[in-house]
Parts: structure tokens; sequence; C-alpha cells
């Protein structure tokens, strides 16, 4: 027994403990598969010092050995992947795992079987070809052609040099710096973020990877160089701090939530919006461009809520919520910022016709009657436009001025209100009625 790996289990041990005990806390989903791939390293270190038995027991755990650094890399790959949940990224799970099994048995087991070891690797180079072109009509992403290229390259790599002498630990290790070179590629499009959480992990994955190249090339350049082998297992613990830290920024990331974005229909509040708009005015002064502000207010929506119900109205703000966001570009911002108040901010290329047709479109998709489950609702909208920097040269001067436009707008709209009930009474009222017809008094 390998006494001399107990301090490097132990380090593992300890870090997972850790790793867990982030990962209970945060609850991202990516968390169980990032344990489940610690674990299999776990059993990577433990089978390690069983490795140097002879018999049934050594061979036993030098097939565990590199099975379980290789399903580790695997499990941190398709955590990386936005498609997880699709079927087929299932069975790529599988028949990658089971193909990289099959070839680390027979590679440790019987390395001398020309044969077999030719057969298992056109497999393993197979599988994600043959997924992905099955696939392709449901998900062509990206990352199934880097896999699909990976190991497509990596068979040919080890039909041409794994019959070969030295072959097999040259094998071994190419194997190895294919999952672990995925696994750096796979976090780098998953995070593509400026933290040090995804700095340090896709450089952690990347050093991991590199092991297996600089380690067999410094023993045949530099044979006399003298390296500690717990140097090599250092990408480990980089990756797992790395991981870590994605960890507590995603649930930092998940706390703002709640504090920026307005719990009932998920946009953008008014602390949110605040920032946006200064941001949106620094854009517009330093690219000497136009921007507009638009404040909607519902007209109607206190009798609906009054009259139908908190529920109702509750599903009717949801519903405008939705209806606004399909309705502008990605780059502008609509926000919640008052009970029946929506603000948009429309940012370059626009300018004032523009707004006035968003504005237009916006009025007319209130005016259309609004199914709400079981309820058809009809409301209308106010709505005030300001533009900078022909109305503001501020944020605060903006929205003064967009507030000013709205309430003239629900003003206007009153008073013609009001003066076409007065011309329909008094219509009414001098009309003859059927009786004054009867008496002859019309």
């Amino acid at each position: 027994m390998n006494w001399s790996a107990i301090p490097d289990l132990a380090a593992v041990a300890l870090l997972i403990c850790a790793f867990a005990s982030v990962a209970r806390h945060t609850q991202q989903p990516v968390s169980g598969l990032w344990l489940t791939g610690w674990l299999m390293i776990l059993t990577h270190f433990s089978s390690g010092m069983f490795i140097q038995n002879t018999g049934v027991i050594g061979q036993f755990a030098t097939v565990i050995f590199s099975a379980s650094l290789v399903w580790a890399g695997h499990l941190y790959m398709h955590a990386s992947i936005p498609y997880r949940k699709d079927r087929s990224s299932r069975w790529m799970l599988t028949l990658l795992l089971a193909s990289n099994t099959l070839y680390v048995a027979i590679l440790s087991l019987d390395p001398g079987n020309r044969w077999a070891l030719n057969l298992s690797a056109v497999i393993m180079g197979l599988c994600p070809i043959g997924i992905l072109l099955s696939s392709i009509r449901r998900v062509n992403h990206p990352l199934r052609w880097v896999i699909a290229f990976l190991y497509g390259s990596l068979t040919v790599f080890l039909l041409i040099y794994q019959n070969r002498p030295g072959g097999i630990d040259l094998a071994w290790n190419a194997l190895m710096f294919t999952v672990y070179l995925g696994c750096s590629i796979f976090v780098c499009c998953a995070y593509r973020r400026a933290t040090a959480g995804a700095f340090v992990t896709i450089a952690g994955f990347f050093s991991w990877a590199s092991v297996f190249v600089a380690a067999p090339m410094l023993a045949a350049f530099l044979p006399q160089a003298h390296i500690e082998h717990e140097v090599w297992n250092l990408p480990k613990f980089v990756v797992a701090v790395g991981m870590m830290l994605l960890l507590l920024e995603d649930q930092i990331e998940h706390n703002k939530h709640p504090a920026l974005h307005d719990e009932l229909t998920g946009l953008p509040n008014r602390r949110l919006f605040l920032d946006r708009i200064n941001n949106a005015l620094e854009r517009s002064r330093r690219t000497g461009t136009q921007m507009a502000l638009l404040v909607v207010d519902l007209d109607g929506f206190k009798q609906v809520n009054d009259s139908m119900g908190h529920h109702v109205g509750d599903l009717l703000l949801q519903r405008v919520a939705m209806l606004f966001s399909e309705r502008v570009r990605r780059s502008d911002t609509v926000s919640r910022t008052g009970g029946d108040e929506f603000s948009l901010i429309l940012e370059e290329p626009t300018n004032r016709k523009e707004a006035e047709q968003v504005e237009e479109s916006l009025r007319m998709l209130l005016n259309d009657p609004l199914d709400l489950v079981d309820q058809r609702v009809r409301i209308g909208a106010s709505i005030g436009i300001a533009i900078f920097p022909e109305d503001a040269t501020d944020a605060e001067s903006l929205c003064i001025a967009a507030d000013l436009r709205m309430y003239d707008a629900k003003h206007s709209a009153r008073m013609l209100r009001q003066e076409t009930a007065s011309a329909q009474q008094k219509f009414l009222s001098e009309r003859p009625s059927d009786t004054d017809r009867e008496l002859g008094l019309a």
C-alpha cells in the first residue's frame, strides 16, 4: 500500500467537506454534479494507494485510478452545458463514460492486445460524433462540435502512437489531457464573465490538462529534474477553490436580484431603473447620440383592481410587463417604477420619431382587450416622452419632463372623456322620446 498518498487524500477530503458546505448553502443546479466529480477525485486518490499491489487488487485499483479521474472530468463538462437536461446529453455522458472506462480498462489490464485497444479507441471517438449527428436537428450547439472534435483528434492520435514503444503512458496522458482541456473549454463557454471565480476555474482546468503534457516532457527531456509529486496535484486544488468562488458569486448575484427587481413582474425596480438611466445618459453623452424615456401610467387599473380583486390586478400588471418587454429591443429597459406605472429607456439608435412610434404601439397594445384567465379587461395608457438632450440633460430632469407630459396626456384624455360624455348626455336629453312623439309634442 502506498502510504505516501494519505496527505493528498486527507487534503482532498477536507476540500470536499468545504465544497459541500458551500454547495449546500448556495443550492446552485451545478453544485451536485461538481460535488459528485470531487467524490470521483477522492476515489482516484484512494485507489492510488493500492495500485502498487500485485494481483487482482492492484489491477482493479489501476482501472479505478484512471476511470475515476475520467469520470470526474466528464461530470465537470456535463455540468457546464446549457442543454444538459436534453435526452441526447444524457446519452452523450453515458456513452462517453462507458467508452472511456472500456478504453482505460484495456489500457490497464491488457495493453498488449492491439486489436482490442484500437477498437476501443475507435468506439471512444465515434460515440460523440454519433450523438452529434443523430440529434443535430434538436441540439446544434458549438460545444457538441468541440467534444466531437476533441475525441476525433484523440482517436487519430491514439491509433498512431498507442502501439509504439512507450505508447501506453503516452495514450493515458493524451486521454487525460483531452478530458481536462475539454473541461477548460466548457467552463470558459459557460462562465463568460470577468470574475475571479471564472478566471481561477478556467486557469485551473487548463493547468490540470497541461500537467499531462508537462510531466512526460520533463521526464523525457530533463530526467535529472526532480519535481515533487504534490506539485502536479496543485491544479486540482486551484479548480476546487475556483468552483467555490463561482458558487459564491452566483449566490451573491442571486441575492442581489430581489433587491433590484420587482417581485411581481420580474422587471427592474426603481432602484435599478435609476442606475440604468444614468448609465444610458453617460453612453449617450460619450457617443453624442440621443436616448428616450417613456413613462407609462395605466388608465383604469384602479377600477379593475377594486372591482375584480387584487389577484386580477396582479395578473394585469404581469401581462402588461410581458407585452412591454416583448415590444422593445434587448438593449432597451422596461421597469416598473410605481404601482401601475412603467418606465422605458430607449437607447441608441433612437430619436423622437422612433420614440413616438413605440408610444403608439404601446397604446395600441393596451387599447385591445386583455384576456386574464377567465376575465377580459380593457384599459388604456397615458404616456409621456422625454428625449435627451433636447428635453433635459440629467436623469432627474428627464424623469420630471416625462412625468409632466404623462400627466398632460392623462389630463387631456380625461377632458376628452368628459366632453364626450357631456355631448352624449346633451344629445340624449334633446332627443324626443317615444311618448312625446305619441302625444304630438315633438
